[in-house]
């Protein structure tokens, strides 16, 4: 037989294409169009549906960049369509190709119900089926004139990105409003010829199953009079119905499809407009379920079905009721889908508490599932965290964007910092927007790295990042899909139900240990940095408001803010979201959070005063110091206060015979040149230099910034090819502060200025940047003299150990990398810390000197970036950093040097000296939490882990009078296989593994 394959292919192509689906809606006529557009922020619907709106017409301009219009269709079915299925095509000006990324709708009845979205791929509002002929149509659409950001030629800057800065400019015309008749037959030949066609695309062209479905494809082409093509489909079909009956192969990949929509809670888009994202898709989902019995939609995070409760009640509703049918299905257990790099080990524990808690206290669900699908890599210490909040498995679909190294498996343990493993997948379809394509389907089967002792893989199913969602198109194909010869197999399933089978077919799977590192999306960890600082002081202010506020209520009876710190607690969990502490949002976005953190401070500085006040007793007596680090610093106790003398002065200066100066409190030596660099840090216990020989540390270096693609999310690695030192200084003299050196330089349009300072034991340098520099990358350079095979950076309940050099692809992959508040380097018997109180992107190299033989390392912290894409003024204006240098510096030094620049002493008028409620008698142990328990019940909870990688035996005593201990989950649940520890003299004993965390709840 002659070889006609591409012949009939392209023959199938253009009659889909102009004929075929033209036919599904084979009549239509004109609806009236009228429009009300809001003048500011989005109004309520009835406000909405009560407004008087203006003729429109199909062609014309709408919708202000942001601006929100109120659109009225009306019509009447004509008297001839009686027995036919009617829907009203409903286009805003859509560009299919970019559902969730452009305007959207939601259409109500005049009663002010939700009937469900409209986006690209959805455009459609059934009127009825059958109608009678003559009905009176009436539709509103709460129309969104969101602008594209992210267009056809990306990452080009623009203004589009802020309400402020968009203009007035209308974005879109208005496309078509029409009732037609809908004729299902020929929109079910659709489905089957894309099936078919898609899944002969992907077949081995000398096996026998392409050839048949191609041949029967040709029949039904044949059958099809492309004149009458409404007359002649079912014929067509007919031709068609024993090639997609046929079973699939015993072999065939199985794949659980489960409903999805991913919906960033801010990124292209602000916060306000998430909130209608949200219940634009889950009207279109629980619509979507009533009509589909086999389909089952999930959907994660915990803030947002909260907006649904909040914002739009006649939503909620039917949300509920989908629950109640196990059909959608809460999933994830998180607050939001958040960084997992960035946040704090008690803020990514909170993540969990509140997501899992508001599930459990709204619907009875425990979530034993973590849904991560677009998180930019994962942290070491995540595991735990996950075990500790009643959670077992993960899923992720990320890693599959990394650049360099291709993951090795696709079902795996993964195992964290204290040993704790967490089934994972990652679905081989490799995306969270599957939309039931052959090409995704055949990818998937053929992907899947776990061949041979594994079978099943899931994937998330609909349009998402901007919502909208699983379509009744993936859902027909999904059923052709089920048992299809040549295809892997698909089935609509709950997240908990692939688990299981997964986990029954591969009872020992390989083991992953560490991190997950994306490689991409590495300059997150530096992006707007004013987002970060505020996600770090407001993790730090919640650690002292609880502290603060559970001491004064068990110590002075007063009320303890639960309702105040759980909001606020939501807020910032919020912030944690992975395109806003990444700093990868438009600026609409980012000026939010900005005011947004600056609220939470003040709010959470209010409730610390009000308690450290209530504690301190006579404000006329003296002056008390209160220590929230949790380690004693300058005699007062961990979690407590007293009355201490006046802090000592700050070192010795004098000037350097070089030129310079040299800063001394008999601890360390500084010695600071004319041109403001540190070029040696003398340990003077270990005698010891710090810098290595003929280096210079505390040395601000630029970089060009302009990455391939996504720029504020990626650097990529041939940025470090040109750099340029600022070592020219405008002024190095002595700071107003005693003992203090104060640097000025100044480069391109932007200004720094340090403030260097020696005290016990540390050089501590803070950094302020006017800057207004655009496409370029600071840091900050730090040559030590040590010879490291790898280093240390904290993570969540401890520290992960990455490599200095570039063995293997995966080291060097590695180049931009993450820590919390400190990084470590060290010999066996000498170290060095550098602590930060806002930073999180750091790099780290290794070279061999040619001088001497001997090994520097060099650590650079990140300081600002000025990408132009989102948010084209990213970082513009005034930073202020802090860091120390920590010479000699053991991993506990690191850890206690992190906490106190982290969590400064504070001062309060007061004579009743305070003390702590817990104490713990080894400084391994660092406890990361007191507070009062959730429940109200007036319980204490301690949380606390081994924070330097060993075994560690402590007693953790209470300050008041307990009644009885227990060790719990995160939800403050005690743990059902561990028995009660003993409570004996107000203490309990505990015995750590490395890295261990735990949770201890007191009765009072």
């Amino acid at each position: 037989m002659h070889d006609d394959r591409e012949l009939v292919e392209n023959r199938l192509k253009r009659v889909l294409d102009e004929r075929i689906r033209p036919a599904v809606y084979p009549a239509s006529v004109p609806l009236d169009v009228a429009v009300w557009h809001a003048p500011g922020e989005p109004v309520p619907v009835a406000e909405g549906l009560a407004s008087a709106p203006s003729p429109i017409a199909v062609g014309d301009a709408w919708g202000a960049p942001w601006g929100t219009s109120w659109f009225t269709v009306t019509g009447t079915v004509p008297a001839d369509w009686v027995g036919r299925t009617v829907e009203a095509i409903l286009d805003l000006g859509f560009d299919e190709n970019m559902p969730g990324f452009q305007c959207e709708g939601l259409v109500y009845r005049p009663d002010g119900s939700p009937v469900k979205g409209l986006n690209p791929r959805n455009q459609w509002v059934r009127v009825g089926a059958p109608v009678q002929g003559g009905e009176e149509v009436r539709l509103h659409i709460e129309a969104a004139s969101n602008p594209v950001i992210l267009d056809y030629h990306p990452f080009l800057p623009t203004r589009l990105g802020d309400k402020e800065t968009a203009g007035s400019e209308p974005q879109y015309r208005l496309a078509r409003m029409d009732l037609a008749i809908f004729d299902e037959t020929v929109w079910q030949l659709v489905i089957d010829l894309e099936v078919l066609g898609e899944l002969m695309a992907e077949l081995p062209v000398d096996g026998a199953r392409r050839w048949e479905l191609l041949r029967a494809v040709e029949r039904a082409l044949d059958a099809i009079d492309l004149q009458d093509v409404n007359g002649t489909a079912a014929a067509a079909r007919a031709e068609l119905a024993g090639v997609l009956a046929t079973p699939a192969t015993p072999s065939a990949h199985r794949i659980s499809a489960v409903g999805h929509a991913h919906i960033d809670s801010a990124w292209l888009w602000p916060l306000r407009e998430t909130v209608r994202k949200v219940a634009r898709t889950t009207s279109n989902m629980t619509a979507l379920l009533e009509d589909e019995p086999d389909f089952v939609f999930a959907m994660s995070q915990a803030q947002q079905w909260a907006w649904i409760k909040e914002h739009r009640p006649e939503v909620w509703a039917r949300v509920v009721k989908a629950v109640a049918e196990g059909r959608f299905v809460p999933t994830g257990g998180m607050w939001v889908e958040s960084d997992t790099n960035m946040p704090g080990s008690e803020a990514m524990a909170r993540q969990f508490v509140h997501g899992k808690r508001f599930f459990l206290d709204e619907f009875g669900v425990e979530n034993e599932e973590v849904w991560l699908p677009d998180t930019f890599g994962f942290a070491a210490g995540l595991p735990q965290i996950i075990k500790a909040a009643g959670s077992k498995r993960l899923l992720t679909q990320k890693i599959s964007w990394s650049q360099i190294n291709k993951f090795p498996h696709h079902t795996f343990l993964w195992e964290g910092v204290d040993g704790t493993r967490i089934f994972t997948h990652f679905p081989p379809v490799d995306t969270y927007n599957c939309s039931m394509k052959g090409s995704e389907i055949a990818h998937a089967a053929r992907n899947f790295k776990d061949k041979g002792v594994a079978r099943h893989s899931l994937a998330p199913t609909g349009w998402g990042d901007g919502g909208g969602g699983t379509t009744r198109e993936m859902i027909a194909k999904a059923a052709r899909l089920r048992d299809l010869e040549g295809s892997a197999t698909v089935v609509w399933e709950t997240p908990a139900e692939f688990f299981a089978k997964a986990e029954a077919e591969y009872p020992a799977p390989p083991v992953w240990v560490g991190e997950l590192y994306l490689e991409l999306h590495r300059a997150t960890l530096t992006s707007q940095a004013k987002t970060k600082q505020g996600n770090r002081r407001s993790e730090s202010l919640l650690r002292e408001a609880e502290l603060w506020a559970a001491t004064a209520a068990v110590r002075t009876g007063s009320d303890y803010p639960h309702e105040r710190l759980d909001r606020i607690w939501k807020t910032v969990l919020l912030h944690q979201f992975h395109d806003i502490l990444p700093g990868s949002s438009i600026a609409w976005v980012h000026r939010e959070a900005e005011k947004t953190y600056a609220a939470v401070a003040a709010e959470l500085n209010e409730i610390i005063d009000g308690a450290q006040r209530a504690l301190a007793g006579n404000p006329g007596s003296g002056e008390l110091v209160f220590n929230a680090a949790p380690h004693t610093r300058h005699g007062v106790p961990a979690g407590g206060a007293a009355a201490v003398p006046a802090p000592a002065l700050a070192a010795g200066l004098r000037t350097r015979g070089e030129g310079g100066y040299v800063l001394d409190d008999g601890l360390l030596r500084v010695e600071v040149d004319g041109r403001g660099l540190v070029v040696s840090a003398y340990d003077l216990r270990a005698e010891r230099e710090t810098v290595a020989p003929g280096q210079a540390a505390n040395l601000l270096q630029i970089h060009p910034d302009f990455p391939n693609m996504w720029d504020a999310w990626d650097v990529d690695q041939f940025y470090r090819n040109t750099v340029t030192d600022l070592v020219d200084a405008d002024e190095v003299a002595p700071g107003e502060e005693p003992g203090s050196v104060r640097v000025v330089r100044s480069f391109g349009a932007s200004r720094i200025t340090q403030i260097l300072i020696v005290e016990a034991g540390r050089l501590d340098i803070r950094t302020e940047v006017d800057w207004h520099e655009t496409e370029k990358f600071l840091k900050l350079a730090f040559p030590l003299d040590v010879h490291a095979d790898r280093y240390a950076s904290e993570s969540q309940y401890g520290h992960a150990f990455r490599a200095t050099h570039t063995n293997t692809s995966w080291e060097a992959a590695k180049f931009e990398a993450c820590n919390h508040k400190f990084v470590h380097v060290e010999e066996p018997d000498w170290g060095v810390a550098l602590v930060t109180d806002s930073t999180y992107g750091h790099d780290l190299t290794r070279t061999v000197r040619t001088s001497d033989s001997g090994t520097t390392t060099t650590l650079r912290v990140s300081l600002l970036r000025a990408p132009r894409f989102p948010d084209p003024e990213t970082d513009q204006g005034l930073h202020r950093f802090r860091h120390a240098l920590v010479p000699g510096a053991t991993i506990g030094d690191a850890v206690r040097e992190g906490w106190f620049l982290n969590l400064p002493e504070r001062r309060v008028p007061g004579d009743a000296e305070v003390a702590p409620l817990v104490t713990v008698d080894d400084d391994a142990v660092v406890v990361t939490a007191v507070k009062l328990a959730d429940d109200g019940s007036g319980d204490v909870v301690v949380r606390f882990h081994e924070s330097r990688g060993g075994r560690a035996r402590a007693r953790v005593s209470t300050g008041f009078a307990a009644t009885g201990a227990a060790v719990t989950d995160l939800l403050e649940r005690p743990l059902a296989d561990t028995a009660a520890p003993e409570l004996t003299d107000g203490s309990v004993a505990v015995a750590l593994r490395p890295f261990e965390l735990v949770t201890l709840r007191f009765s009072r």
